[in-house]
């Protein structure tokens, strides 16, 4: 789903690149749509794959990824435009991480899933309040300084924990199960798209929908691939549907990385940008 809209009104001049950072976040284009899903099915697979093999303990797998995580970002902070091998790292593991988090909150201590549902909701619209408050947008087109940033990253970590409470909500204690979960989610997301490009819903809010659900989306599709038959799955376990999506993800970037069809391009960074 495309957040490009109208042109934006001229300014007096343009920002000043050489004192500023490029756009750090992709261009909204199929790509960026295919590889969010596929993201988001490695952090539900990879997760428990990590788990599983390396006989580790949900609290240990979280220390372990999100210090990984800390690593990886502070290389994407470091640099001042958008990296496709070091932004995707990034959205892959704050995936794992996200579904660590949900999922130590529901097997460690308890907490219902419906319950972390509402707490990551609230949370989540606090980040976003707390952003547009600070920034007075919410466009990712705008995301050229470390305050707007780190504004991102930290929406991005909850839509994950949120998508992952959500989805198995849905998926496993509603009944519903894998793939219903799949055409269910599928198809939200296909009407925020038709309300956004037919009847021209808000881009910044049809986009940031439209991320939240494909996490569940992409959690539901790795459960009905992995898991068992009995369960209402394909039965392809973890590990090997974790790596084809891996590998099909590392692709796409080596694509994006070589024909750069993603970038922002330098002359389009004016202020106001698109929202």
């Amino acid at each position: 789903m495309s957040t490009a809209t109208s042109k934006p009104p001229a300014q007096s001049g343009p920002r000043s690149l050489g004192r500023t950072m490029l756009n750090k976040v992709p261009e909204i284009t199929i790509y960026f749509w295919i590889i969010k899903v596929l993201c988001t099915t490695v952090g539900e697979t990879g997760a428990d794959n990590l788990s599983t093999s390396q006989n580790l303990s949900l609290a240990t797998l979280s220390y372990y990824a999100g210090g990984v995580l800390i690593v990886v970002l502070a290389f994407v902070f470091a640099f001042r435009r958008y990296v496709p091998l070091l932004y995707w790292t990034g959205i892959v593991l704050i995936s794992v991480v996200g579904t660590l988090i949900t999922d130590n909150l529901t097997d460690n201590h308890g907490v219902a899933l419906q319950t972390t549902t509402i707490i990551f909701s609230i949370v989540l619209a606090v980040v976003f309040a707390a952003w547009y408050a600070s920034e007075r947008t919410l466009s990712i087109h705008t995301i050229y300084t470390t305050k707007r940033e780190a504004f991102y990253w930290v929406t991005v970590l909850f839509t994950f924990a949120l998508g992952t409470a959500a989805g198995d909500f849905i998926a496993e204690k509603s009944g519903l199960g894998y793939f219903k979960s799949i055409l269910l989610f599928g198809g939200v997301i296909a009407i925020i798209a038709v309300a956004h490009f037919r009847f021209r819903l808000n881009a910044v809010l049809a986009f940031w929908m439209a991320y939240i659900l494909t996490r569940p989306l992409g959690a539901s599709t790795g459960d009905w691939l992995s898991q068992a038959k009995a369960d209402g799955g394909l039965g392809l376990g973890t590990s090997t549907t974790s790596y084809i999506f891996l590998a099909t993800i590392l692709a796409i970037v080596v694509y994006l990385s070589i024909t750069k069809v993603d970038e922002t391009k330098p002359e389009a960074m004016i202020e106001p940008a698109r929202v």
